[in-house]
């Protein structure tokens, strides 16, 4: 299989601070990966140097064949650490903003997503709790005709029950012809869908592979793996 990203030699320095150091992998089309790390490890400077918001110092990103830039954009759909929609959007609103703003945007797909949420489509951002929030970027992310989901710390904050509905939203809009990459240190709640694994710890990786070659060879869950890698930063 070919891959649908190819990163080599990813660096990227804020000052004299080095966020991403050399960072090299793969993924093919139609996997799930966990990208893992403690806070301030690179994760979110990674995935946006995938989504093409910010530029390395040096290296290649690769997706589809297609180097990071304007045709890239249009195949990645990034789901930031931040909430990006403004306070008086309903979420009908926000629909109708990412349909005139991605024109692979699928407003049928988000309007079912939405009722699979069980989010009102004539509630405002501002009157909803951080779970719904979640839930109603998620949706949007994921109503786009996309190949690369790129998802950042989308557990962080909520509570179970709103965590359970995110992964199965994420099982539910799974496809062969795309990949997802998901960032997160709540690794417990999610590592049952991953299917490889990538671990960061200050801007350079320093274990990837397949999730289940991982539990074999060190014959403990990904979760438990995470915290011996990590026992002192989390």
């Amino acid at each position: 299989m070919s891959a649908l990203l190819d990163i080599t030699n990813v660096t990227k320095n804020y000052g004299l601070k080095t966020a991403l150091n050399n960072v090299t992998f793969s993924l093919e089309k139609g996997r799930i990966l966990g990208l893992m790390g403690p806070n301030g490890s690179g994760k979110t400077t990674l995935l946006k140097v995938l989504s093409g918001v910010q530029h390395p110092a040096s290296g290649e990103v690769i997706i589809d064949g297609k180097h990071v830039g304007v045709e890239t954009k249009a195949m990645v759909s990034f789901l930031p650490d931040v909430n990006p929609l403004f306070s008086w959007m309903k979420a009908e609103d926000a629909i109708d903003f990412y349909k005139d703003f991605f024109a692979d945007f699928d407003k049928v797909k988000c309007y079912e997503l939405l009722d699979f949420m069980k989010l009102n489509r004539t509630q405002k951002v501002r009157s909803m709790s951080k779970g719904m929030i979640e839930k109603l970027n998620l949706s949007l992310v994921f109503s786009r005709k996309a190949r690369l989901f790129l998802l950042d710390e989308p557990l962080g904050g909520v509570d179970p029950v709103a965590r359970e509905r995110i992964v199965s939203t994420i099982i539910k809009t799974y496809s062969e012809d795309s990949s997802i990459i998901i960032s997160t240190h709540l690794v417990h709640d999610v590592e049952t869908i991953f299917d490889d694994v990538c671990m960061i710890n200050e801007g350079e990786i320093i274990l990837q592979g397949s999730a289940e070659d991982l539990r074999s060879e060190h014959a403990m869950s990904i979760d438990q793996l995470y915290i011996k890698m990590f026992a002192d930063k989390i």
